[in-house]
């Protein structure tokens, strides 16, 4: 069918993609990378009970899933101690962001997120016509306060926020966190992405109320649980709202190993310990690489580290260009003044290994 044919919100659109992924960039490049350190997955992979079970699901993929994935909500259920109805399972954190668009935003619709933060739900918002409206990081963190404030003096349907953020890793208490959820305006949902909560210091995540209709809080097996792959997920809110997705949501969406592997690294706390502390002994690692070279890194949450490269974007993505050039994939912001930094996941030993010794080269 001839593009002449696509809505006039759809041709309207650029033909973008929020990330060029490693291996279109290894394709591009004619080889490999040598340390895969650039989009926030966990090199430490899943928890090896949760390997197994996907394993022996594989033989079972002739069947559909189960599209109300009953045994996942149920132990999601038990686990964070609220009833069933108040979750919803999806295609990762990325897909439940695209039913909250379908089920909030239309043309007109005013939404309002951070400028630089989290790409793919601005992706979304636009597909659906919305208007985006942004404020400004303040000292590397988003700003609840003036998040809330947009979105009262400008009507706006949804309001968006990460904690701990991404691309930064920098993180709120629950103290700032509960006074925003108080301050949403009427009218308004927020969308509280805590996809890198489970790195978090104590005290980061504020209690789930599922009982209050102004908020859903997302969740991922994508970073902690080592499954970004497997493309699963969850949101917990109140029991209407959450109903809202099974209007529109695919209900086979989430393929069945998935499932699978995502009740059995539930049930696997001790392996997610250990990825929490081999994910704060790299980020330790990373920062004293930054130091020695003589740049900064920022405090991180998350399972990566923001390293300042002390001049502004232009500079930063040369050093990126010259790290990618020995292989070593990594990311950056990509708005100012955020963009002076690049973003390092938390690697292997021999990941970062080959970022020390090629971050000096990169620099020079």
């Amino acid at each position: 069918m001839s593009a002449k044919y696509f809505t006039p919100l759809v041709a309207s659109l650029p033909s973008t993609v929020p990330f060029v992924g490693p291996e279109a960039q290894e394709r591009a490049r004619g080889k490999g990378f040598r340390a895969r350190i650039g989009a926030n997955e966990s090199v430490f992979g899943p928890s090896p009970k949760a390997i197994e079970a996907m394993q022996e699901a594989a033989s079972q993929v002739w069947m559909y899933a189960d599209p109300e994935n009953h045994d996942l909500k149920q132990a999601l259920s038990a686990y964070h101690g609220v009833a069933p109805q108040n979750i919803v399972v999806g295609e990762g954190i990325d897909g439940l962001l695209g039913y909250v668009a379908r089920m909030f935003v239309e043309p007109g619709v005013k939404v309002v997120t951070s400028l630089g933060a989290y790409p793919t739900f601005n992706f979304h918002v636009a597909g659906y016509g919305g208007e985006l409206l942004t404020v400004p990081y303040k000292d590397d963190r988003e700003d609840p306060e003036a998040l809330i404030d947009l979105a009262r003096s400008s009507g706006a349907r949804l309001i968006y926020i990460s904690n701990p953020d991404n691309p930064m890793g920098t993180w709120w208490g629950s103290d700032v966190m509960e006074e925003m959820i108080a301050n949403v305006p009427d009218g308004a949902v927020l969308i509280l992405d805590e996809a890198y909560c489970e790195f978090a210091p104590e005290g980061t995540v504020p209690p789930l109320d599922v009982t209050n209709p102004k908020v859903l809080r997302f969740r991922t097996f994508s970073k902690a649980r080592g499954m970004a792959g497997a493309r699963i997920g969850y949101a917990m809110g109140e029991a209407e709202l959450i109903q809202g997705f099974d209007k529109i949501r695919n209900h086979f969406g989430v393929n069945r190993v998935a499932q699978v592997g995502a009740l059995a690294a539930l049930g696997d706390d001790a392996y997610l310990a250990e990825v929490i502390e081999k994910v704060a002994q790299a980020r330790g690692r990373i920062s004293a690489i930054a130091q020695a070279n003589g740049l900064y890194a920022l405090p991180s949450a998350s399972n990566f580290v923001a390293i300042d490269c002390g001049k502004d974007g232009d500079y930063a993505r040369a050093v990126l260009a010259k790290l990618i050039e020995q292989d070593i994939f990594v990311r950056m912001p990509g708005v100012a003044p955020q963009d002076r930094c690049i973003r390092v996941s938390a690697g292997l030993p021999a990941d970062l290994d080959a970022f020390e010794e090629a971050l000096p080269k990169a620099l020079a």
